[in-house]
């Protein structure tokens, strides 16, 4: 990942931060965030079927992401969910059309006084109808004729003239449709503040267009049968949302995750096949003691070379993190509360002055943060960086009194192991759940400072602890841990280059089968509220699993820039 790709993932966590921020504030739904480049709702996925304000925050500029985030507020506010679902027909073209029309009838309840919204929108309608015609989807029937509706829907709707540019462009088709749109467009205007009486004049224009394009696939068939479904989907390419993954060829990527059918089969219950191999062990007590003092020495020379600013960083997490605590009294003083103990000298002596005391604070951190880092075999090239990163962060946390504590886990084999072996052993039942020997390695206790535990940080550097990363398991064993800690304050740092992978479990269940239980665990833990959960991404964006989360480049220097990043992060200003 290039310092350009994380800047670029940088400012697209910025702008979908403030959009959601905005959508929370028009809304009033503190739920609702951005994730993956999508909007939830908590952990609903909220879907955007409207062609235009789907677009790429990476590429886009902000105005169009804040006209996206307005579209959505109005359709959150002013369209009753049921009643539209209820109502939607099945054809995916007539679906298409009740959807654009619907969101185009939210959008026309702007508030009076928020003209910029109102700008927004129109600009961002205007400029993926340029887009549209642009990309030469007009030139084929099916896309004239959509696009042509999708023209004349918004023009009567907000009483303004369809797009100069194609204008001309579109008269003979739109020409062709009044007799059969008159009524229908006059009907979206009168009633656009009744979703219900609306939609029958929406549905009508739906299905007339409906077995338009019906007629015009057929047409297709006749002339060229080969080519006729290839055509209509690239004719509707910008319109329908056909598929949940988005391409990321530039920049930094996001993980990739699905729905896992034996996961959703078992009532959403995580299955272990068996715990008998199953470890928790000091990473330290894996290493050799020369080897260990070797790599510490290593670990100290690129520590040197990095010249990082602990004190500075310390400051930094200071400002996020301590808080004023009780710090005694301060007796004599000359205003504050009277003391009880001191009335005698005021008749003993009139003049005295100093018969008060206040109560003292300190700033301190009443905090415990525990990072917990993925050592599957990916991060074995990037361990290095990872951990000055992170005894970095241990150092400075500790000089402002926050314990920590710095885990790992990986897993005992690969391909399954010994549990693996007894599922063959046991005729291979279908869908065992969790096949592998988990090993949550523990570097650095809470108990123990990192003075007392810097040379078994350095365990991490040691190659063959790297090998299969089963996530969701890690997250609860961390969390559990923290929460047997008596701070008030529990703070949870995942780092992470990928989504959990575990080639027996997924072979024998599914492919997001260890996803899901990641999202599942982050999700119950994130209700309960005693642990705050954190994703640190090493080269990717961990956001379709981490409401919190930052992508980092550790192929670059641990400068100062990446540690306020952090920082941010920590204080909760990255994807809330």
């Amino acid at each position: 990942m290039t310092a350009s790709a994380q800047q670029q993932a940088l400012r697209q966590q910025r702008i979908e931060e403030l959009c959601a921020a905005s959508l929370r504030a028009l809304t009033g739904d503190a739920d609702l965030h951005y994730r993956g480049r999508r909007l939830y709702r908590g952990e609903v996925r909220l879907p955007t079927h409207a062609p235009h304000l789907r677009i790429d925050p990476g590429q886009d500029n902000f105005a169009d992401c804040r006209a996206v985030a307005d579209g959505m507020a109005l359709r959150l506010l002013h369209s009753d969910t049921y009643l539209h679902r209820r109502l939607r027909p099945e054809g995916s073209v007539e679906r298409l059309i009740f959807e654009l029309l619907e969101q185009l009838r939210t959008e026309t309840r702007t508030p009076r006084d928020m003209p910029g919204m109102r700008d927004n929108l129109h600009r961002r309608f205007s400029s993926w109808s340029r887009d549209f015609y642009r990309s030469g989807l007009t030139e084929g029937s099916i896309g004239m004729l959509v696009y042509t509706v999708a023209q004349m829907g918004w023009s009567r709707l907000n009483a303004c003239p369809v797009l100069e540019e194609t204008e001309d462009y579109i008269e003979s088709t739109r020409a062709s449709l009044v007799n059969e749109l008159g009524t229908a467009l006059a009907g979206l205007r009168r009633h656009r503040d009744n979703q219900a009486a609306y939609a029958e004049h929406a549905l009508a224009i739906a299905r007339i267009v409906g077995d338009r394009v019906r007629v015009e696939r057929a047409q297709a068939d006749e002339d060229d049968p080969g080519d006729a479904d290839e055509t209509t989907r690239e004719a509707f390419a910008l319109l329908l949302d056909l598929d949940d993954a988005e391409g990321d060829d530039d920049g930094v990527a996001a993980a990739t995750t699905g729905h896992s059918k034996v996961f959703e089969d078992t009532a959403q219950t995580y299955r272990v096949f068996t715990t008998r191999y199953d470890r928790e062990v000091t990473a330290s007590h894996l290493v050799r003691r020369a080897l260990l003092r070797e790599y510490r020495e290593h670990l100290d020379r690129a520590t040197a070379e990095q010249g990082i600013n602990l004190p500075r960083l310390a400051r930094r997490l200071a400002t996020v993190l301590c808080e004023p605590r009780p710090d005694g009294r301060a007796f004599g003083e000359e205003e504050g509360h009277i003391d009880g103990r001191r009335l005698a000298q005021l008749v003993s002596s009139p003049t005295e002055r100093r018969l008060f005391y206040r109560d003292q604070h300190k700033l301190g951190a009443d905090c415990a943060v525990s990072l917990l880092i993925d050592c599957s075999g990916s991060m074995k090239h990037h361990i290095e960086p990872v951990t000055l990163m992170a005894e970095s962060l241990i150092r400075a946390l500790e000089m402002i009194g926050a314990s920590t504590e710095l885990l790992g886990f990986t897993t005992g084999a690969w391909n399954g192991g010994r549990a693996y072996k007894d599922w063959m052993r046991q005729g291979r039942p279908r869908h065992p759940g969790r096949l592998n020997e988990v090993c949550h390695l523990v570097v650095k206790s809470a108990e123990r400072s990192w003075r007392r535990a810097r040379n078994d940080i350095a365990a991490l550097l040691k190659p063959d602890l790297f090998r299969e990363g089963i996530d969701g398991e890690a997250v609860d064993w961390a969390c559990e841990r923290l929460l047997g800690r008596p701070e008030s304050r529990r703070m949870l740092i995942v780092i992470s280059d990928g989504c959990p992978a575990d080639s027996a479990t997924n072979l024998t269940n599914d492919t997001y089968y260890l996803d899901n239980h990641l999202k599942d665990v982050i999700a119950r833990r994130t209700r309960e509220g005693h642990v705050e959960i954190l994703g640190l991404g090493v080269g990717l964006d961990l956001s379709p699993f981490y409401r919190r989360c930052l992508a980092t480049d550790m192929t670059q220097a641990l400068d100062s820039h990446l540690f306020d990043e952090i920082v941010a992060l920590i204080g909760g200003r990255h994807r809330r």
